[in-house]
């Protein structure tokens, strides 16, 4: 049994939900840091949880204070608000990597996406979401915590047959599209905090019946060669 508590921002979402109930059946003690209108799943009911702005500093130290790590699962979704991207995917990770310095936790995983950092790129037409997101991962990468960015590709919420789906881990800027299940993101980050050698990396993720099943540490190995 694990001992940890670990903290995911975003935890209402569709992959920050699986994120910790994924963590809760390894044995950790999420903490939900949710926002005060989000609606918590049936399954996370018992867990704890924090309401809050992640533009409140004090509240956010305080939400973060005694955990072992973070997993930030927030994200802007498609929508007519341009400004959303760049309050959540870079001004909202920033404000969360500013309280991880402040309240000392060292261990950061942030859910990103493919293609972060493309110019070109269909998804930009939604608020420039792909460079917003690319912005940051840098204030993460920059900040001297141990951090690791999972970057998945195109989300699903399929929830069938995933023992039998290996995930394609790769280094930066290889892949450029395929899917995988929101589920098995979920477990990606959880693998990653059980990695210490995924510490400084960003991981790219896809999923297909097709791949082999590989542990991250043997995948990590392949990619070094």
């Amino acid at each position: 049994m694990s001992d940890r508590t670990i903290a995911i921002s975003g935890a209402s979402g569709k992959t920050g939900f699986r994120i910790a109930e994924e963590l809760m059946a390894y044995g950790d003690r999420p903490r939900l840091l949710v926002r005060s209108s989000s609606v918590i799943p049936n399954t996370l009911m018992k867990a704890e949880h924090v309401r809050l702005s992640l533009q409140d500093p004090n509240a956010l130290d305080s939400a973060l204070k005694g955990v072992d790590a973070l997993v930030i699962a927030t994200g802007a979704r498609p929508s007519i608000d341009l400004l959303g991207p760049m309050r959540v995917d870079a001004w909202g990770v920033r404000s969360q990597v500013e309280s991880c310095l402040r309240v000392g936790v060292s261990r950061v995983i942030l859910v990103s996406s493919l293609c972060a950092g493309r110019w070109r790129h269909p998804l930009n037409l939604f608020g420039l979401i792909l460079v917003w997101k690319r912005i940051g991962e840098q204030a993460l990468e920059n900040s001297g915590l141990d951090w690791t960015v999972i970057r998945p590709g195109g989300l699903s919420e399929r929830e069938e047959t995933l023992e039998e789906e290996g995930v394609y881990w790769s280094g930066p800027d290889q892949q450029e599209s395929n899917s995988i299940p929101r589920r098995l993101v979920a477990r990606c980050c959880l693998e990653a905090l059980n990695t210490p050698a995924s510490i400084g990396r960003i991981l790219e993720v896809t999923s297909s019946a097709s791949q082999p099943i590989t542990s991250l540490p043997d995948a990590l190995m392949s990619i070094d060669r």
